[in-house]
């Protein structure tokens, strides 16, 4: 007997991010979870992370090699967590801040015209914690505000920190919790794929029992567009 065929459009997320590693150390859990359902998944890195302080342990990188490095590192970890497009903007580590803001946007808008995403995820422009991750979350706001996107923009947190969102100017209607708790093997793989950041950390190469007992069990996601109509609490689509 023939099987039905299944007709029902790809779901697409997009992640804009700063550096290797935001993904997998931010909400690589999200990402395995969504890759495993069949999400196709798009990861752009603005750098590739050439500035980082972390040169392996003992350090047997430099400035000069650290990108090539970091650029491997993040094909591994996306292929742990099953994400299966990457692209770079080629952008200096530490320089996205300094960009230019309009270009940078428009650039990024380009890129939701081409994958035309469900979802797209991005960091928050004050909540970003670092100079470029905020940078590209403005960008990437900005360029999904501008064209009128009709998928769902979310901020990535970290950690729990959005269990009590409003010590942020945010309420639980603003957060989205996605139980990972079944993708954590692949989140700690993904750790392990960005070797040179987290060699220096004892517990993520620690037996994988221990190591996957450090993670938290679930990621948090701030709603980017309010207006779009409410929708299950604990799903980004």
């Amino acid at each position: 007997m023939n099987k039905p065929v299944d007709n029902a459009p790809k779901r697409k997320l997009l992640a804009v991010f700063a550096h290797p590693d935001d993904e997998s150390f931010i909400c690589g859990g999200t990402l395995a979870k969504y890759a495993g359902e069949g999400v196709e998944i798009t990861l752009v890195s603005a750098t590739r992370g050439e500035m980082g302080r972390r040169m392996g342990n003992p350090p047997y990188l430099n400035r000069e090699t650290m990108a090539a490095a970091r650029e491997i590192e993040l094909r591994e970890a996306c292929a742990s967590l099953g994400i299966r497009h990457l692209l770079f903007l080629d952008i200096r580590d530490k320089t996205v801040e300094f960009t230019d803001p309009g270009g940078l946007a428009g650039r990024i808008e380009d890129l939701i015209r081409e994958v035309d995403p469900d979802v797209v995820l991005t960091f928050h422009e004050t909540l970003g914690g670092h100079p470029d991750h905020c940078a590209i979350g403005k960008a990437a706001t900005e360029a999904f505000r501008r064209m009128g996107h009709r998928g769902s923009l979310y901020f990535i947190s970290f950690g729990n920190a959005m269990e009590r969102p409003e010590r942020f100017g945010y309420s639980r209607k603003d957060v989205v919790k996605i139980d990972v708790r079944g993708y954590l093997k692949e989140k700690l793989a993904a750790f392990r794929a960005h070797r040179c950041q987290t060699e220096i950390d004892e517990w993520v190469w620690l037996p994988d029992r221990e190591a996957l007992s450090r993670f938290g069990g679930y990621e948090y996601f701030l709603k980017g567009n309010r207006e779009v109509p409410p929708r299950v609490p604990h799903d980004l689509f």
